[in-house]
């Protein structure tokens, strides 16, 4: 499977209330060329993934306006933008405009993976920014219908890289992920690290990524 069909139903997702990072512009935030960067940027880690041996995939909810909606990186804020392309041997470039804005969450996941030098693929279950009605400046769980579109991305994101293990960060991406996965001895489990899940995530990965660690 190439990167071609993974990106041309990233495309055709349409959905009311969401932001497409890849091909939608947000006229406030956002540089010229910003769409076509970062669908560049997504093009290149998907192939490269596929010329290493891919430890895991780490997959979250939803992208968030602080974090990928800006960055188009799952789990990636502002703040660790660079790095995130740096680990993939990408040079980055300005996408959006002002003072960079960072994200908890992805804060807390970029404190793990600082630590951890295996190559890791980061995704989620749905790729787009779903927001509020009126408000594309907040954050939304995604429904039913968009969980269904961005199952079927992910599975083909999984079988693209095919990661050693699938991480899974959250109830929702696990619900998602146990009728396909659950039986493979691959997926694993840990809670998200926002409302109060910080410590046990942490704890978490220390014990999944162990021997790991570049302490």
């Amino acid at each position: 499977m190439s990167h071609n069909k993974i990106l041309n139903d990233i495309k055709n997702m349409d959905f009311e209330n969401t932001f497409n990072p890849y091909y939608d512009r947000c006229p406030i935030h956002d540089n010229k060329n910003a769409p076509k960067i970062r669908r560049l940027y997504l093009k290149e880690m998907l192939d490269r993934a596929c010329d290493i041996e891919i430890d895991s995939i780490w997959v979250g909810r939803d992208l968030g306006y602080r974090g990928g909606r800006r960055t188009g990186l799952a789990l990636t804020d502002d703040i660790n933008f660079s790095k995130h392309l740096n680990r993939w041997g990408l040079e980055p470039r300005q996408i959006t405009n002002g003072t960079p804005v960072s994200e908890r969450t992805a804060s807390i996941v970029w404190d793990i993976l600082d630590q951890i030098e295996k190559p890791i693929f980061l995704w989620n279950v749905f790729p787009l920014h779903p927001f509020e009605n009126g408000n594309p400046f907040s954050n939304r769980a995604h429904n039913s219908l968009e969980r269904n579109a961005g199952r079927e991305v992910l599975i083909k994101v999984i079988q693209h890289i095919k990661p050693r293990r699938i991480i899974a960060i959250g109830n929702d991406a696990f619900n998602v992920l146990t009728p396909i996965y659950g039986n493979s001895g691959k997926l694993f489990k840990v809670r998200h690290p926002s409302y109060g899940g910080q410590t046990e995530f942490i704890n978490s990965m220390h014990d999944l990524y162990k021997p790991y660690f570049n302490l």
